[in-house]
């Protein structure tokens, strides 16, 4: 940056060569904004110290917590938008209060004769950076520059199934649909799939989750911010 500032003042009375010098520090910026990397738990140990320091930290197994679930983890097979597997094992993972918090979830859902479906949890960051390369729309995979609410173990990509046969409830997409039919509001839906995704939002805001704007399985845990970012993988710790 000191380079540009001495090549601005050093012409002199030249508006356009003056103006060339302004653009390319715009660039230069542009691309160094494009290139920043967030701070991210990439060592066990970090991970572990955190969790000394705050149990809420700790990654939870989910399977471990509400195995009367269904576990459907798309990103460790190739039936995913990528059309590759991310995950070489399906692990199911969040922090500890997300965990109890879905686990009184699907107490109530077992009332209802309902059950949770879980497509994904906790993501490690490098899987945020492929998702991005495959498919650069913020609207629906996150931008690495500044991370996803999976990457801190604070977001889950759910639906609800009949807990009695296992069908999943009839939704307004299927998962990972990158299309306006997605958004949690698209009016343009029958009254039983309006039902059914109603449903399942209040409950998930119920117990502490808010739906993303563009994807109606997305929810993040309130208060999602205090948790760092993380690129450790579950069979690590």
């Amino acid at each position: 940056m000191q380079l540009i500032h001495k090549m601005y003042h050093r012409i002199q009375g030249n508006h356009f060569e003056r103006m060339n010098v302004l653009k390319f520090t715009i660039l230069v910026l542009g691309l160094t904004c494009c290139n920043q990397q967030p701070d991210v738990i990439r060592d066990v140990n970090a991970y572990k110290r955190t969790v000394d320091d705050n149990p809420d930290m700790q990654l939870v197994n989910l399977r471990e917590v509400i195995p009367d679930a269904i576990f459907d983890i798309r990103y460790a097979t190739d039936n995913n938008f990528t059309g590759q597997v991310i995950y070489k094992t399906p692990f199911a993972y969040a922090r500890a209060p997300v965990a109890s918090a879905l686990r009184q979830l699907q107490d109530s859902l077992q009332s209802l004769g309902l059950s949770l479906v879980v497509f994904d949890a906790y993501r490690p960051y490098s899987a945020t950076v492929l998702f991005y390369k495959v498919f650069p729309d913020s609207r629906f995979v996150a931008d690495p520059r500044y991370g996803s609410r999976h990457n801190r173990g604070c977001a889950v990509d759910v639906t609800l199934a009949n807990s009695t046969t296992g069908e999943y409830l009839p939704m307004p997409t299927e998962f990972d649909d990158f299309t306006e039919q997605a958004h949690p509001d698209f009016p343009h839906v029958s009254d039983t799939v309006k039902s059914n995704r109603t449903r399942l939002i209040d409950l998930m805001d119920y117990y502490g989750f808010s739906v993303y704007p563009s994807e109606w399985w997305h929810f993040d845990y309130n208060g999602w911010e205090a948790y760092p970012l993380m690129d450790v993988l579950p069979e690590d710790i």
